[in-house]
């Protein structure tokens, strides 16, 4: 059974995000679980990787952000 340790809920557009640290018999680890539509996506980082996820969660924004702004592709649209 996981034990939250700390938890925070976060409501972005229609999405809804709960970030928790938790612990179990295995040991800490991050859980996001994002919920929109009726549908529920989670990940697991365990808490050995917890800086290592920072910090490519924070590079990754930072690249994107000076990144110069690109056409629409249209190949990706749903039909």
């Amino acid at each position: 059974m996981d034990n939250i340790i700390e938890a925070k809920e976060l409501q972005i557009e229609r999405k809804h995000f709960h970030v928790e640290f938790r612990q179990n018999e295995r040991g800490k680890f991050l859980r996001i679980t994002e919920e929109a539509h009726g549908r529920r996506n989670t990940i697991l980082v365990p808490s050995t990787g917890v800086d290592e996820f920072k910090a490519a969660i924070g590079e990754v924004i930072e690249n994107g952000e000076r990144a110069p702004a690109r056409a629409h592709d249209h190949r990706f649209e749903l039909r």
